[in-house]
């Protein structure tokens, strides 16, 4: 949906309207200065809490109270596993994910919703909550069965990522030398998303599997979570040729708050900011979203953290699926962007640069909602 022809720019301000007047009045989306806590925010990757929190803990009370500060109307929330888990123990854990997530909304229902349809985005901005929306970022749990994409589904998730780094049954992933494209199973798997109203997720594919999705798809696809290879040249990075393909396809690009937005070292605000204003260029305003790949909650850079995040940064290597620049103090967040408003900080950067608060407001939101309406269809 690149600003070009006149019918796909007939259907995407049809609906932009129908979304506007989907909402109550003081949620409407205006022409007015950009105002985070009444428009449509949505982080199309990351997590409640502060990106350290195990599954079977319970989210804190403080991590819920910065869920609801953040103004987030839906967060895409990542079901593990990925990479080389067996099938059948992937299979076990991402129903134990999905049960967990469902049992944590119950505990918190002023705070958290279920999001099953776009309209239960727009339920949970309306009610101050946070709808979740279940993703995988890999085919490890119904790579061998693929009847069990409509159990996922009926369970809630909505978002999926076809492969992780490395190469599974459908394709391969960013870090595969072969850099082969998608397999039957692949292509199976793209038309029975499309069927089943799951959104095709190819964040971490090689680029030939991304393309192979992308022309397979007969919906909009999505990079959720990614940044701009001409900045920063890096396999989870996206080349401007790719960024317009989704565009395309009616699809957006998301940018993350990542190392590899800053050639692997901590990210900064400016970083984020100068990927997101090459996305633009690259594919149009009306294809680039957010997604942060972090927590809502400020990480606490204390010796428990440093200790943890280096673990996971070795446990990753030993695993074969961390990517290059993945290092010990490489941060998963920046500072400046440290905290459950950083979405209002990236907002107000780009508003100092000289974007519409319209603009912004596809950005931080109306993008991706329109993208999910399209993909997860009624």
């Amino acid at each position: 949906m690149h600003p070009s022809t006149s019918r796909r720019t007939f259907l995407l301000e049809a609906t932009a309207c129908a979304l506007a007047t989907a909402l109550p009045a003081p949620l409407a989306f205006a022409a007015t200065p950009f105002r985070h806590d009444t428009s449509l925010i949505i982080d199309g990757c990351g997590s409640p809490g502060d990106g350290a929190n195990e599954l079977g803990d319970d989210i804190s009370q403080a991590h819920l109270d910065n869920l609801r500060r953040s103004g987030l109307a839906a967060i895409n929330v990542t079901i593990l596993p990925v990479g080389t888990t067996p099938p059948d123990a992937a299979f076990a854990a991402a129903v134990q994910g999905i049960l967990w997530w469902e049992s944590e909304i119950d505990r918190a229902p002023q705070v958290l919703a279920r999001v099953r349809t776009s309209a239960d985005i727009l339920a949970a901005k309306k009610a101050k909550r946070t709808g979740l929306v279940y993703a995988f970022q890999d085919a490890v749990a119904f790579e061998t069965d693929l009847e069990r994409l409509d159990s996922f589904h009926q369970l809630g998730v909505r978002v999926i990522q076809l492969t992780y780094n490395r190469r599974n049954l459908l394709g391969d992933g960013c870090m595969e030398p072969a850099d082969a494209g998608l397999s039957r199973t692949g292509l199976e798997v793209v038309e029975r998303l499309n069927k089943l109203g799951i959104l095709v997720d190819l964040s971490h594919c090689g680029r030939r599997t991304s393309a192979d999705a992308i022309k397979a798809s007969t919906k909009p696809v999505a990079f959720t979570h990614t940044g701009c290879f001409a900045l920063a040249e890096h396999p989870r990075n996206r080349t401007d040729a790719e960024l317009r393909a989704v565009a395309e396809k009616g699809g957006v690009s998301g940018i993350y708050v990542m190392p590899y937005l800053n050639d692997g070292h901590q990210p900064t605000a400016e970083n984020v900011v100068a990927h997101i204003e090459h996305a633009i260029d690259a594919a149009g305003e009306d294809h680039v979203s957010i997604g942060t790949d972090g927590g809502v909650s400020p990480a606490v850079i204390d010796e428990a953290y440093k200790k943890a995040f280096a673990d996971n940064v070795k446990a990753r290597r030993e695993a074969g699926i961390a990517a290059p620049g993945e290092t010990e103090d490489g941060y998963l967040f920046a500072n400046d962007l440290n905290g459950p408003r950083k979405l209002e900080t990236l907002a107000g950067m780009l508003t100092k640069k000289g974007h519409s608060a319209g603009r912004i407001e596809k950005v931080m939101g109306r993008n991706l909602m329109r993208v999910f309406k399209d993909a997860w269809g009624a």
